[in-house]
């Protein structure tokens, strides 16, 4: 019995390459070997396809609360890549200065700052 179910998985690709760029996700999936193909398939279905794949909430506002969340942890890589994806979904760099202040008030100055310098270094990089 498998896990995969294939239509989640495309409407998670559609998705996942909506906000984080086609050349990205191809490349990860293509980077996808035995031992971590099965993982990446279930979180584009599962993340992708079930988390993202509803009309409930948009896009936007889905970036905002994964920065908030994905900050308060402390993952960094992760939330570099979600700040790029972010801007793809409409994310104003106010709004995401706005949030590393929740950030900061709720998680402490020091994780602040490690979101700063991610989201300026991701700006940056847009906007040359």
């Amino acid at each position: 019995m498998s896990a995969f179910d294939e239509d989640l998985f495309l409407k998670g690709l559609e998705q996942r390459k909506s906000t984080l760029g086609a050349e990205y996700v191809e490349k990860n999936l293509a980077a996808a070997d035995d031992f971590t193909r099965p993982f990446q398939e279930a979180m584009t279905a599962w993340c992708w396809g079930f988390g993202w794949g509803d009309d409930v909430i948009d896009a936007k506002t889905r970036s905002m609360m994964n920065l908030s969340m994905i900050g308060a942890l402390g993952k960094m890589h992760e939330w570099e890549l979600h700040c790029r994806g972010a801007i793809n979904n409409g994310v104003t760099h106010e709004e995401i200065r706005a949030i590393i202040h929740v950030i900061g008030i709720y998680c402490g100055v020091p994780q602040a700052l490690e979101c700063f310098r991610a989201a300026r270094k991701v700006i940056e990089s847009t906007e040359s």
